[in-house]
C-alpha cells in the first residue's frame, strides 16, 4: 500500500513538473517577451538607472548589489546616531523580563 502510494504521489508531481511543457509545445512560437523601463520622464538618478536597467542588466544587479548594503548602512549608522542623541544606548542591553 504504501509503495502504491508512493508511486500515485511520484506521478502527480510528475504531471505538474510536465504540465507547463505540454502546455507550451501546444501553442505556436511565441516571440520572446522583451521588459524594459520608460525612461522617458526620469532625469538624473533615476534616468540613469533605468537606462542602467535597460541597456546591460548585469551592470544594472552589479549596482543594486552595491547601493543597497551601503544604503542600508548609511541608514543604520544615521539611526543610532538619532538614537543616541535621544538617550537610547544601544550599546548595552538589558532585558526587562522577569
Amino acid at each position: 500500500m504504501r509503495r502504491l502510494l508512493t508511486r500515485v504521489i511520484l506521478l502527480a508531481a510528475l504531471l505538474l513538473l510536465l504540465a507547463p511543457a505540454v502546455a507550451s509545445a501546444a501553442a505556436g512560437k511565441a516571440e520572446p517577451i522583451v521588459i524594459v523601463a520608460d525612461s522617458r520622464s526620469f532625469s538624473g538618478l533615476r534616468a540613469w538607472l533605468s537606462n542602467l536597467y535597460n541597456e546591460s542588466l548585469w551592470y544594472f544587479m552589479l549596482a543594486a548589489v552595491f547601493i543597497i548594503p551601503t544604503l542600508g548602512i548609511v541608514l543604520g549608522k544615521f539611526t543610532g546616531f538619532l538614537l543616541a542623541r535621544l538617550g537610547i544606548n544601544l550599546k548595552s542591553r538589558v532585558l526587562a523580563e522577569h
